[in-house]
């Protein structure tokens, strides 16, 4: 299978003997030649010896003084966040130990950091047997989407950013852009993943231009099922089935998880009882049953039940999922 998202720095990691990902200084000097870093034509002298010094040494202390001795604010902003994120990668001993130890506490790195490590880790999930359309399922969980309901009930999802920019390129709406997604591959401003053009994703793996159907019944929704039981399955060591459900008819309803903050105020207030307002109804994209293959590894009041997962859009039509919510809301007998 040809390689994909090759920028994201999966490859500069090494393994453990229990087949974990360990941060190598070579993904550290990856992190440095971001953009946000990397020095300018302006850069003063003190910030370009910090650099050079950091690719050196990128585990280095670096004394506060040396931020304050850069000329440019922002740089010393910049650094800072680099240094802060550094120490979250190296918090424990593994990235998947980091990762989960980053949302214990409140977040303090920015979100496109956070989106970098869930990236990074659903590589590694993938590993080199995914679909085309797993992976672009995979993208999901750390780009956010725009979701257009189309006049024939169609739920289109695309990557926000790329909609955003080719509308900006284009001149043309990002309703506009979304509409034109089901003409052909050939003509369209961005193109609809399936069959026919799966293969093409390889190549494009990281323009993140393909749009895929959220609707019952089409193969997004199945592979987005088949990526979460992957990732439940690294992280947590269990079997989970995940299927898309049209309802909770449930009358032994004993847990559930939202995906984002949006289905999750849906779900708490349905399972309370409690009337939900229409229009945030109308924005739940998808139910998900989740059953577990050991039901022991639950709670003993959930064993034996399923655990509910959904996901929506909020009022912009944005998804914005949260696969985290995946590794600390599930109700183990046993948190590890």
């Amino acid at each position: 299978m040809p390689d994909f998202w090759p920028g994201c720095g999966w490859r500069l990691l090494e393994h453990d003997a229990d087949g974990q990902l360990l941060v190598t200084d070579d993904f550290l000097r990856s992190l440095l030649l971001r953009p946000e870093l990397a020095p300018v034509p302006e850069s003063c002298d003190n910030e370009r010896a910090l650099h050079h010094s950091l690719l050196d040494s990128p585990r280095q202390e670096v004394d506060p003084r040396r931020l304050q001795a850069l000329s440019d604010e922002d740089a010393r902003a910049n650094y800072a966040v680099w240094l802060r994120f550094r120490s979250r990668l190296l918090a424990r001993p593994t990235l998947e130990g980091s990762y989960l130890q980053l949302f214990r506490a409140d977040v303090d790195v920015p979100p496109v950091l956070v989106h970098l490590l869930t990236q990074v880790l659903l590589r590694e999930v993938l590993g080199d047997n995914a679909t085309p359309m797993e992976v672009r399922a995979a993208e999901m969980l750390f780009r956010p989407q725009r979701i257009a309901i189309q006049e024939d009930g169609n739920v289109m999802a695309a990557d926000e950013e790329t909609v955003e920019r080719r509308a900006e390129a284009s001149f043309a709406g990002i309703g506009e852009l979304l509409r034109k997604a089901g003409a052909t591959p050939r003509t369209a401003e961005l193109d609809v993943l399936g069959e026919a053009n799966a293969g093409e994703y390889w190549n494009r793996s990281e323009s993140f231009d393909f749009v895929v159907s959220l609707n019952h019944g089409q193969p997004a929704l199945a592979a987005l099922c088949r990526v979460i039981e992957r990732w439940v399955r690294h992280f947590l060591a269990l079997d989970v089935r995940v299927q898309p459900e049209g309802e909770i008819d449930d009358e032994h309803w004993v847990w559930h998880v939202g995906l984002d903050a949006q289905a999750t105020a849906v779900l708490n207030a349905l399972y309370q009882g409690e009337d939900i307002d229409p229009a945030q109804g109308k924005r739940m994209l998808c139910l998900f049953r989740m059953d577990f293959e050991e039901p022991q590894a639950l709670l003993p009041q959930v064993a034996g039940h399923p655990v509910y997962l959904a996901m929506a859009m909020d009022e912009a039509n944005r998804l914005r999922l949260k696969p985290q919510n995946l590794l600390l809301n599930l109700p183990l007998a046993r948190q590890g």
